[in-house]
């Protein structure tokens, strides 16, 4: 089997972010923990955890430190074995930075079936994923591997902050606007490109992108409430900081940047059923009689490795919304 004749996504289910378990089903599973967790005394003390559904949990370390843990792996999103480790370190490294932090240690969490793929191609995975570490100036010291049926490959990150100067998901307060650092689309792309062969470097690169510019624009600019968006959609991630920050919010569905050949995918039906899930899960939440399905599905799409959404203006960044006072519906797309 020749290494450049194989496709990786062949080898998939799903494709990238859009393999989470739907929202809606994550939630009651989480919910439930959480109702047993029994009184403990922890070492330390518990900054943002799980109850929230933000990015990441924080600890409070020493001097004012906060530290950062996360882990993030899925199915091969691209072909190229190259391109996914550096799409999966890069999206592993958004939930760090969009807590505001800064990425310091990480591991490799790699499953393989060694017998059906060779251990070459492995090893560009775990190049990729090297080549991102290293421009986020992040040690990758490791990590564990495991025969699987399915390749999966992310990283297990920890970070560090200024605990007064979070990021957080239930920070965001009636008028501030909203802004999106990356185009969305990149789910319907990925579909496209798993079910024809077709290649959108824009979409590679978009997602092989660092979010560390746009976090530390948003930590100078004072900005305390943000969010990445990746396999929930920009509706589900935004209905996960309203109803943790306790407002609604408004969409421009004019001012959403898109990559090249979104729209094209979605009108053409590659639309993954993690977008369609989604889409199901926010729609009770939302007004969206002001657009057509397809728009719908793209401001839902099951994106990988997507940008952040900040509550706050930085430079570069489309404002496409504002935070409102608490109504409903809690979402209304104009």
């Amino acid at each position: 089997m020749a290494v450049q004749a194989i496709r990786l996504t062949e080898y998939a289910r799903g494709g990238g972010c859009a393999c989470k378990i739907p929202p809606g089903q994550l939630e009651e599973v989480l919910g439930g923990l959480s109702a047993r967790r029994e009184p403990f005394t922890a070492h330390s003390e518990l900054l943002v955890g799980y109850d929230k559904s933000d990015d990441a949990a924080v600890i409070r370390g020493e001097n004012g430190t906060a530290i950062i843990s996360t882990v993030d792996f899925f199915t091969p999103v691209v072909d190229d074995a190259y391109d996914w480790g550096r799409i999966a370190a890069a999206n592993a490294f958004s939930d760090v930075y969009a807590m505001g932090g800064t990425p310091v240690v990480a591991l490799n969490l790699l499953m393989w079936p060694r017998e059906v793929l060779p251990m070459d191609l492995a090893g560009e995975v775990l190049r990729g994923g090297l080549d991102v570490a290293a421009s986020a100036g992040c040690h990758l010291a490791g990590g564990h591997s495991i025969d699987d049926g399915d390749p999966k490959y992310g990283l297990a990150v920890t970070g560090t902050a200024d605990a007064r100067g979070l990021l957080r998901n239930d920070h965001g307060r009636p008028g501030h606007p909203l802004s999106l650092t990356k185009p969305l689309g990149s789910g319907v792309l990925n579909t496209r490109h798993k079910s024809t062969g077709e290649g959108f470097p824009e979409a590679v690169e978009s997602m092989a992108t660092l979010n560390r510019d746009a976090a530390e624009a948003a930590v100078a600019a004072g900005v305390r409430c943000a969010t990445d968006v990746t396999g929930f959609g920009l509706l589900g991630h935004l209905l996960k900081l309203v109803r943790a920050s306790g407002v609604s919010a408004v969409v421009d569905a004019g001012a959403v940047p898109y990559l090249d050949g979104a729209r094209a995918a979605v009108r053409d039906g590659f639309v993954s059923g993690g977008t369609r899930r989604n889409l199901d899960w926010v729609a009770p939440h939302c007004d969206l009689t002001a657009i057509d399905e397809n728009e719908r599905l793209l401001l839902a799409d099951a994106l990988t490795s997507g940008g952040l959404l900040v509550a706050g203006e930085i430079p570069g960044a489309p404002v496409i919304g504002e935070l409102v006072p608490r109504r409903d519906p809690l979402i209304a797309v104009r």
